[in-house]
Formats: C-alpha cells, sequence, structure tokens
C-alpha cells in the first residue's frame, strides 16, 4: 500500500508523517485490497481553534473511501478520520 501526504498551507514535522504512516499501515489490517491512501493536510482559514483538517482518499477496487475530519490538531483530526475509515472499511468488507 502507497502512502501519499500533501500538504496546504502547513509543513508538516516528521513525528506527525510517522504517526501518519503508522497509523495508515493499520487499515490493511482490515481490508487487505488497498492501492492507496492519500493524505491531504489543511488549515483551515478560521479563527476557530477546530482549524486542522486530514482528509483521507482510501484508492480501493471499485469505490474510493474519502473520510474528511477537522479538529483541534491534526493528531485528533488524523485519529478520527482513521478510526472511521475503519469502519467504512470493514463494512466493504462484510458487503463484498
Amino acid at each position: 500500500m502507497k502512502i501519499t501526504i500533501q500538504t496546504v498551507g502547513v509543513t508538516p514535522h516528521e513525528p506527525l508523517k510517522d504517526r501518519i504512516e503508522k497509523k495508515l499501515s493499520k487499515l490493511e489490517t482490515f481490508y487487505d485490497k488497498i492501492v492507496e491512501v492519500a493524505v491531504y493536510l489543511k488549515v483551515e482559514n478560521t479563527s476557530d481553534k477546530n482549524n486542522k483538517t486530514i482528509e483521507l482518499v482510501v484508492k480501493i477496487p471499485g469505490n474510493d473511501i474519502v473520510v474528511k475530519k477537522t479538529g483541534a490538531s491534526f493528531e485528533e483530526s488524523l485519529d478520527e478520520s482513521v478510526d472511521t475509515a475503519k469502519k467504512l472499511l470493514i463494512k466493504k468488507k462484510e458487503l463484498a
């Protein structure tokens, strides 16, 4: 599984990149046909504290799974989006 990280207006530090790769590699245990996961990190232009957005595009044969979460930190957004992607992958596997 290939992982690509793209950023808009932010430079991710190394521990964040490592955390993203570690979390996403676990998704393969729930669905083994994942081709690629594209990760988009973005800081929204709002005065709100919850302005760190992570969008995951999980590319699998058939339909891609897209999850977008916004939180106070990228770590929080990452955890929420990976949990949601995990549930969707389990559901997809059950239907297959």
